[in-house]
């Protein structure tokens, strides 16, 4: 009989945000999965437990997951836990959830401290409707790419950042996403906590005078309120459909044609014969 897989959110700060529940799972498995040892092995022996204990981050990923199932088909109850908050939300949980899944391996996630969450709720913005992007690319151009393609989403808008990339995601949502209203929120519930509730320029104007800065970042971003540039969707037609649209829409048969002909990648006579009547 397979083992159990549990997924348990660890403190985002304080000690005192793990459950009781989190504390006597993991004191009744086989072996604990963790981020980073170094950092768990602390919150362990903060709470007097003594378990086997493996790395599981973005590295490994692939060959320890696998350990980690034939360790779970063999009979073994692990748990899986980050460095903070909720394993699975950016960060390899997720990878080994759907590996133990696809084995027909029980999964059991235990609710606790999520930074998003709290973050979101402690904003002040519209909590009704809200999309988790997590952290944007590296990559510059792949980020504003990103944004732009987010830049017209009118609901609240939750993004994670590193201290060394706040400064440039700042600069870029200024830019693409325009001064709208922002609440940042830095350690959460940790000594330093910090919760800036500002509009974008004027928040970035505060990091620009620091000389540096540190800790992990939540950003809470208001939804798009302005008028949605409209935009045709002609996906659920046919060639046929899509070629009456665009004329209707003034444009003439034989330009409506290559249009169609160049957005679905077809040859102009597979079209041609569909609209022979028109």
């Amino acid at each position: 009989m397979s083992g159990k897989l549990y997924i348990c959110p660890t403190p985002i700060g304080n000690l005192e945000d793990i459950t009781y529940r989190t504390l006597r799972v993991l004191n009744e498995v086989d072996l604990i999965a963790a981020e980073d040892t170094r950092h768990s092995i602390k919150l362990l022996n903060h709470f007097d437990i003594s378990k086997p204990l493996t790395s599981y981050h973005e590295h490994n990923e692939s060959s320890k997951g696998d350990y980690l199932i034939n360790k779970l088909l063999d009979g073994e109850n692990i748990a899986v836990i980050s460095d903070a908050g909720m394993p699975g939300i950016s960060d390899p949980g997720e990878g080994i959830i759907k590996k133990a899944i696809a084995n027909n391996i029980e999964v059991e996630v235990l609710p606790g401290a999520t930074a998003f969450v709290t973050a979101l709720v402690g904003s002040g913005m519209d909590t009704g409707k809200f999309v988790f992007e997590g952290f944007l690319d590296r990559d510059k151009k792949i980020r504003r790419k990103r944004l732009e393609e987010i830049k017209e989403e009118d609901r609240t808008i939750i993004l994670y950042e590193s201290p060394h990339r706040l400064k440039e995601t700042l600069k870029d949502i200024l830019k693409i996403l325009g001064n709208r209203n922002i609440c940042v929120n830095r350690e959460i519930s940790k000594k330093y906590q910090e919760i800036l509730r500002n509009n974008v320029e004027s928040t970035l104007d505060i990091f620009n005078d620091r000389d540096e800065v540190k800790g992990e970042f939540v950003l809470i971003l208001e939804g798009f309120t302005g008028e949605k540039t409209k935009t045709d969707d002609y996906s659920s037609l046919n060639d046929r459909e899509y070629v009456i649209k665009l004329i209707e829409d003034g444009i003439d048969k034989k330009e409506a044609i290559k249009i169609v002909c160049k957005d679905r990648k077809l040859k102009k006579d597979i079209v041609y014969k569909q609209v022979l009547d028109i």
